[in-house]
């Protein structure tokens, strides 16, 4: 840091709220160079042209455009001494069977994964997978119907067979159903 970066950042510390609300800007000024503010104005500007040329009317559209994660599109698994991509289009589900996750795809295939079910669902985009359980993360393509069941939770049933039963909870239900309306 420069001597004059760090002269400037002292006399700032030396005033406080009651300078900015007496109209005493101009002393908080004084402690920049005319550089400086010129400098602001340019980064100010740098920005402004950043917007208008990625068509961004705010720092919102950025910061949407920033936080949309990446989801996974396939995963690499290993079955009879090969190596298989399996796209998320073709997962049905994932379940935990014997501590191990696995996918399951609308053929019925069945394939381990090196992922927790947390991990996993982490990896997939919300919109298309839901986790209704700590054994069962579903895709919404593959819900065929959604019924009630005992103690206000919901009965899930698959297009293709699943090796238990899919409930969710009473505590996820409402957003079980919230995001089933939200497609």
């Amino acid at each position: 840091m420069n001597t004059q970066s760090n002269n400037a950042s002292v006399a700032i510390s030396g005033y406080g709220r009651e300078s900015l609300k007496g109209n005493e800007i101009d002393n908080v000024l004084k402690a920049f160079s005319r550089d400086d503010i010129l400098n602001v104005f340019e980064t100010l500007n740098q920005f402004k042209s950043f917007f208008k040329q990625n068509r961004l009317s705010n720092l919102d559209d950025l910061l949407t455009k920033i936080a949309v994660p990446a989801s996974k599109k396939s995963f690499l698994v290993f079955k009879h001494k090969k190596y298989i991509n399996i796209a998320t289009e073709a997962i049905a589900f994932f379940y935990v069977r014997n501590e191990t996750s696995t996918i399951v795809c609308y053929d019925g295939e069945e394939y381990a994964v090196d992922y927790s079910l947390e991990e996993v669902k982490n990896l997939l985009p919300e919109q298309n997978f839901f986790r209704i359980n700590r054994q069962y993360l579903i895709s919404f393509s593959a819900i065929k119907e959604v019924e009630h069941y005992f103690s206000r939770k919901l009965f899930v049933r698959l297009a293709i067979p699943a090796p238990g039963q899919l409930l969710v909870s009473k505590e996820k239900a409402n957003v079980f159903l919230q995001w089933l309306e939200e497609r």
